[in-house]
């Protein structure tokens, strides 16, 4: 399974800290990171998201709605695994459970915040700091034999604002 995480946009200030919403440029910043996810999926003839998982804080909802207006045909859910206090353990737990009550997706797109989204790459990829932290917008692609630790390749990671992809 394609595993890309994907922190959310740009978001301002505000309180409480669940209902903050994406500024201007976050919103573009993940249009932006959409279209080149979309680009980098084809060009490494990788299946496009089938599905978007997300936290269900108000930035990474309309982070989600934005990549799912890139990616029409994929499901999108709420998940808890993916809000702020959540670690590692509960998005393997996610992650298999959508595994044994399938269909498996083909490409998730996990939609959260730091530190868990970097957290997430450096516990698949066992490799700390292989793939630069997230900054708001930011996303890597790995490609995940089993939700667990050192069981994923990174495959692409891009930042914004150009996006430019690295590996």
């Amino acid at each position: 399974m394609i595993v890309t995480v994907f922190r959310h946009g740009q978001a301002g200030d505000g309180t409480p800290e669940r209902a903050r919403e994406l500024t201007g440029t976050g919103e573009d910043d993940v249009g932006f990171g959409a279209h080149r996810l979309h680009e980098a999926c084809d060009d490494r003839q990788l299946p496009a998201p089938d599905l978007i998982l997300h936290s269900p804080w108000v930035r990474t909802t309309q982070t989600a709605e934005i990549l799912a207006g890139a990616f029409t045909h994929a499901d999108v859910q709420s998940s808890t695994a993916l809000q702020p206090g959540s670690n590692t353990s509960h998005v393997d737990a996610a992650l298999d459970d959508l595994q044994v009550n399938g269909p498996t997706p083909q490409h998730a797109l996990l939609v959260s915040h730091q530190p868990l989204v970097s957290m997430l790459v450096d516990h698949y990829t066992g490799q700390p700091g292989s793939v630069p932290g997230l900054s708001p917008g930011g996303l890597a692609a790995l490609e995940l034999e089993a939700a667990g630790a050192g069981c994923a390749r990174t495959l692409f990671w891009a930042l914004p604002p150009e996006y430019e992809v690295g590996l």
